[in-house]
């Protein structure tokens, strides 16, 4: 058996340099890994985010006050008196019922009540899809609100055409609902008075 003894030669030899730069070089390349994923990687956790720990944003009901009504007021502008908002129709978007009427210096014209929905096209104004109250019926329109998908309101009329427009003389409450594709109207018994009853469009 030969003796290991013997001078160590030069490619053999390990100095603290040697292991400095080993080191380093090691420590690099674990680093770069740890920062470098797979592109598929980055999109599946994307997805986790926004499909599980954060909710969806929620819908924007219609603005009142940006929709064109099927009013003709003439030189005076449109009145938004009264609004609410809420899924109607059970499609999981809100709608908007809005009570308006021209505005007037003098008197109380009669009031409209419009169902809007949200506009077809990004940035167009909101659509209206039903007239709940048309103003040629020539009522007024107070209270107005919702509870659950049902919509309310009072309304005021006339039981002549020479009854004074400044005093109503007919009241009674309506409401309406979503049903087989449309607004219905709830009936009412005679004795809150006969007032023309809107129809669902």
């Amino acid at each position: 058996m030969q003796s290991l003894a013997g001078p160590d030669l030069p490619h053999t030899s390990t100095s603290l340099m040697q292991w400095l730069a080993t080191a380093t070089a090691v420590a690099g390349v674990v680093a770069l890994a740890s920062l470098v994923q797979p592109a598929g990687a980055v999109a599946t956790a994307s997805a986790a985010t926004s499909a599980g720990s954060r909710p969806a944003p929620a819908a924007t009901a219609p603005d009142a006050r940006a929709a064109h009504y099927p009013l003709d007021c003439g030189p005076n502008p449109v009145q938004v008196t009264d609004k609410v908002s809420g899924d109607l129709d059970g499609d999981g978007g809100p709608e908007t019922v809005a009570v308006v009427r021209c505005k007037a210096e003098m008197g109380t014209p009669p009031s409209g009540v419009y169902v809007l929905a949200a506009p077809s096209v990004k940035g167009a104004a909101p659509r209206v899809v039903a007239t709940l109250v048309d103003p040629a019926d020539k009522m007024s329109v107070q209270g107005l609100a919702l509870s659950g998908r049902a919509v309310s309101a009072t309304l005021l009329g006339y039981s002549a055409t020479d009854v004074p427009r400044c005093c109503p003389d007919v009241r009674k409450g309506a409401k309406w609902q979503w049903q087989d594709g449309k607004f219905v109207q709830s009936e009412h018994s005679a004795a809150e008075g006969d007032l023309p009853a809107s129809q669902g469009i």
